[in-house]
């Protein structure tokens, strides 16, 4: 038997100003901030649970990037119990335009998981790779035929192949500057004469940092009338495994790529569910109060646990409704990422959560 839980995130959420760099092939050490940022228009988190799975459970929700505003504190939440306190910035949060999403595919339908491989699964990624190999330029054909691969029953090493494989090629089809002949989820965009990177962003519910980072702009206002933009389609949305401890990334119904989190640990468990982002909860380094000890931490103390960034969710249908007091947010202990070891919340690299 199936459960599953989605997190959804109804409202835009203004992005604070990021500095990051994108390196292809060093997407790993800046995950979180992908994430957020990524998420941060119209995200949808879907939750996986697998009952009959002896693993932590699944838990997933969407990023983005917090505001800069502080609280007075956090706390995760109790065993069993809703937390009531929610830390609120000091200033309220502009109000923002909203945009309703929903995600092809939804979570009915999961794919079966087999002990043995598929080979119809293992002729499609043979033959994606010898094409990919062969024709470059078919790419999107490459993903679109390893995308559909991914709704077929196969093995968990099989699975985790087509992915390897749509990763790599995210790369160049998403996060490169070209912009391939066939795909759907990217365009090219001629800037006209007072057009702004923001503005842009918001139209194609994705954040303008991103586009700076595909097209090497270093500054929205180098921004020039005339230029071809490459531009994403959004808004991305994810799906979290709680047996594999994996929050699985898309850009509509397509598979981008994966990120491990730690999820609650027993006693702790995240509450599946309907989650969606707080307004105005999106939070850097917020204070934090201990509901165990009762110490409060502050973001100056060598041993602050909530890592890099903070997002407060809201639960609002299944076992997550009226519960508080959960978020997704950064860690001081990485090594538990992969892990059941929160209070229920979701953990994230701090490098993954940024973003």
């Amino acid at each position: 038997m199936r459960k599953s839980f989605t997190a959804t995130r109804r409202k835009e959420l203004r992005m604070a100003r990021l500095s990051f760099k994108w390196i292809p092939g060093q997407l790993r050490s800046s995950s979180l901030y992908l994430v957020v940022a990524l998420l941060v228009f119209g995200a949808v988190v879907f939750v996986l649970f697998r009952g009959h799975s002896g693993a932590p459970q699944e838990a997933v929700a969407g990023e983005t990037v917090p505001e800069a505003n502080a609280v007075s504190s956090l706390a995760e939440p109790a065993p069993g119990a809703a937390h009531e306190t929610q830390p609120q910035p000091t200033t309220p949060a502009p109000s923002q335009p909203q945009f309703g999403f929903s995600p092809a595919g939804g979570m009915a339908n999961v794919p079966a998981v087999t002990n043995e491989p598929n080979p119809a699964v293992a002729d499609i990624v043979a033959k994606a790779v010898a094409l990919q190999q062969s024709q470059p330029g078919r790419i999107i054909e490459v993903r679109n035929n390893l995308n559909d691969a991914l709704k077929l029953s196969m093995s968990p090493e099989q699975r985790q192949t087509v992915k390897d494989e749509m990763a790599k090629l995210a790369e160049n089809w998403l996060f490169g500057p070209a912009v391939f002949a066939g795909d759907t989820l990217c365009e090219t965009y001629m800037v006209k004469r007072g057009d702004l990177l923001q503005v842009i962003g918001r139209r194609n519910k994705i954040p303008y940092e991103i586009l700076m980072q595909i097209n090497n702009i270093p500054k929205p206002e180098s921004l020039q009338a005339g230029r071809a933009l490459k531009v994403v389609k959004g808004p991305f949305h994810s799906k979290v495994h709680r047996s594999t401890f994996t929050l699985d990334l898309y850009l509509g119904d397509t598979y981008v790529r994966s990120f491990k989190v730690g999820l609650g640990k027993p006693g702790y468990e995240t509450p599946t569910g309907v989650w969606r982002v707080q307004e105005a909860g999106k939070l850097i380094q917020p204070p934090w109060t201990d509901p165990d000890s009762g110490r409060l931490y502050t973001s100056r103390d060598p041993d602050y646990p909530l890592g890099s960034r903070w997002i407060a969710l809201d639960g609002l249908e299944g076992a997550a409704k009226d519960r508080t007091g959960f978020a997704i947010h950064g860690t001081k202990e990485p090594e538990q990422i992969g892990t059941a070891g929160s209070r229920g919340c979701i953990r994230m690299y701090n490098g993954d959560a940024v973003l």
